[in-house]
């Protein structure tokens, strides 16, 4: 009686197995009834994400996108905050605060290319990942996005970063900076690449203000503006 009980066992936890293997496989997702295909998800999250790249990086290629939004405004490097205060100390305030506005309207102008990378990712989002991204946490959507872009539009943020420093006058009023803080006694030359920081920060900005969507959509209703989106996202609430 004993070997009949451990055979049924085995076999019972055989079936479940091969069960959920086939549940898993079905077109419908698990969605507690609410009738949420594995479609329906994946293409929830591209809506999600497409509004953030159409909402909030839209925001980022205006004029004062980064410098007038403190959760982006791109700041100085630590080697160059030594150069911020002695300009101010001797009282080139306003050239330091101009030298502090062409880079970010240079990660402005940059920010521009991004969109189209942006839409080629969230159109490669699988099955898989939208399972993966929904029930993550509040910034899985946008890492996801990184991910998938970081490299590409770091590759593509550079050279418009480089021409825009002269478009924006960048270059000069750097130069200018640089030459007269290297001339302040008892204070050490520098000379920073400052097209790769401006490249890295605006990268972090787009990622941020995109975050900042996809949190929305997850914690406020009223940001789900979709019949989709209220469907696809009350699965995670």
């Amino acid at each position: 009686m004993k070997q009949i009980f451990i055979i049924l066992t085995v076999f019972l936890m055989s079936s479940c197995a091969e069960l959920q293997q086939v549940v898993n496989n079905l077109p419908q997702a698990t969605g507690g009834g609410f009738g949420i295909s594995n479609l329906d998800i994946a293409n929830g999250l591209k809506e999600a994400l497409n509004n953030g790249v159409d909402k909030e990086v839209t925001k980022l290629t205006q004029k004062g996108g980064f410098y007038n939004n403190q959760l982006v405004k791109i700041l100085l490097p630590q080697e160059l905050q030594k150069v911020d205060k002695a300009l101010r100390d001797i009282g080139l305030g306003k050239l330091a605060d101009e030298g502090l506005k062409v880079l970010n309207r240079a990660a402005e102008d940059a920010v521009k290319e991004a969109t189209p990378i942006f839409v080629s990712a969230v159109q490669q989002i699988t099955f898989n990942d939208a399972r993966q991204i929904l029930l993550g946490s509040d910034n899985s959507a946008t890492k996801y996005l990184e991910n998938k872009t970081q490299t590409q539009l770091y590759q593509k943020f550079n050279p418009v970063i480089n021409k825009s420093f002269s478009k924006v006058g960048a270059d000069k009023i750097w130069s200018n900076i640089i030459r007269k803080y290297n001339t302040i006694p008892f204070t050490n030359n520098v000379n920073p690449d400052l097209t790769d920081y401006v490249t890295s920060q605006a990268l972090k900005g787009v990622y941020t203000m995109i975050a900042v969507e996809e949190k929305d959509i997850r914690t406020k209703l009223n940001s789900r503006t979709s019949d989709l989106l209220k469907r696809v996202f009350a699965l995670q609430d």
